[in-house]
């Protein structure tokens, strides 16, 4: 069964930065590749949301209500994707939940994240 793990979320002051990590795993070590992988976010009230992502080959999109303020990016050999919120605003408040495409052995799947809270607030 293979795992996102987030970490990185918190409450933040406007116009701050924070960093939001993901690592995915399987106990039997039997990921043989990650396509994609990408953050969502999910205000209360309202659907999830892509923020991010960014594919093995390097291509990136992002949200256009984060464009110039995040930046996302991947250790391949390490499964772990990254997102980097600079100048945060209070409409950045969510849940972010990491999204990966992967090929295990046996499937390909995409699989979420727990997900991370991040408050931005005096």
């Amino acid at each position: 069964q293979v795992q996102l793990v987030e970490s990185g979320g918190g409450l933040v002051q406007p116009g701050g930065s924070l960093r939001l990590s993901c690592a995915a795993s399987e106990a039997s070590g039997r990921i043989t590749s990650i396509y994609i992988m990408g953050w969502y976010r999910q205000a209360p009230g309202k659907p999830r949301e892509p923020v991010a992502n960014m594919t093995k080959s390097g291509s990136i999109d992002y949200a256009d209500s984060v464009k110039g303020r995040c930046t996302i990016s991947r250790d391949i050999a390490k499964n772990t994707v990254h997102l980097q919120m600079d100048r945060v605003k209070p409409e950045d408040t969510a849940i972010y939940y990491c999204n990966a495409l992967v090929t295990t052995v046996t499937e390909t799947f995409y699989y979420w994240g727990q997900g991370t809270q991040v408050t931005v607030s005096s």
